[in-house]
């Protein structure tokens, strides 16, 4: 058995990140079209779509502000008229910050990782969802956190605008459900990307690995896998799920 998305379109949001480019090209490797949406970084956008259009698909890059649903629906009238709408949408961009306690934290990062998650997500689901209704099939999935059930201290800002993320994908799962779209958020934990390989740090984090219980950190390939599966044929009867990829580290409870 193999995820096959021939002749399904994929948008990632953060698709230059570390994260959206593993999905990208996983996503690619299971035959899917790719729009690759960035913010700054277009160089790496292109050198991206040129390796998605090697992996036999057809690809995209376009420059959107997430947190601007102008610019989202800018872009989206520049598929209509090109590329073509997407079937699956991965929304996995999100701003970095230095994290600290919330009585230090600058109260001006709340307001960004609110825009960068919950204003990032319903000014997507806003601009495409529509189109997959009238298609009667669609994949919505969000790159959500296990930080999101830790609540460990310094995390307040990132967990305050990944919490409210989850409860709108929560809703939307149930308002649409009857039109044949998923609505699904993939957890990660502390993984390994690209940037660690680079830097010859793949044994940091010890001590995170030794808490959770399968004594590992986990890749960006095993989160890639698992948005793949949701994004499939074999998912189409999974949603509103909250599913963490984090070796156990965290488990939803009953």
């Amino acid at each position: 058995m193999s995820i096959d998305l021939s002749g399904k379109i994929a948008i990632i949001t953060g698709a230059t990140g570390q994260l959206g480019r593993v999905i990208a090209r996983k996503l690619a490797q299971c035959g899917a079209d790719i729009i690759l949406c960035y913010h700054s970084n277009a160089q790496k956008a292109r050198d991206l779509q040129e390796e998605m259009i090697s992996l036999g698909v057809r690809a995209t890059a376009v420059q959107a502000n997430i947190r601007d649903i102008h610019s989202i629906r800018q872009m989206r009238e520049s598929l209509t008229s090109g590329f073509g709408l997407p079937d699956i949408l991965i929304n996995c961009a999100v701003s970095q910050y230095e994290w600290t306690t919330i009585l230090e934290q600058d109260i001006s990062l709340y307001q960004d990782q609110f825009e960068t998650t919950v204003i990032h997500n319903v000014a997507m689901i806003k601009t495409f969802v529509p189109d997959l209704i009238q298609k009667g099939w669609g994949r919505v999935i969000g790159i959500n956190t296990e930080c999101a059930m830790q609540c460990l201290p310094t995390q307040s800002a990132y967990i305050a605008g990944k919490r409210g993320m989850d409860g709108i994908y929560r809703v939307l799962a149930r308002e649409i459900g009857s039109t044949g779209i998923t609505v699904n958020q993939v957890a990660p934990g502390w993984t390994f990307s690209d940037r660690e390989r680079q830097n010859g740090s793949e044994d940091m984090g010890d001590a995170y690995a030794n808490q959770v219980p399968m004594k590992k950190r986990g890749t960006d390939e095993d989160i890639a896998h698992a948005v793949a599966f949701l994004a499939s044929d074999l998912a189409q009867f999974i949603t509103g799920v909250y599913l963490p990829v984090c070796g156990g580290n965290v488990m939803p409870t009953i």
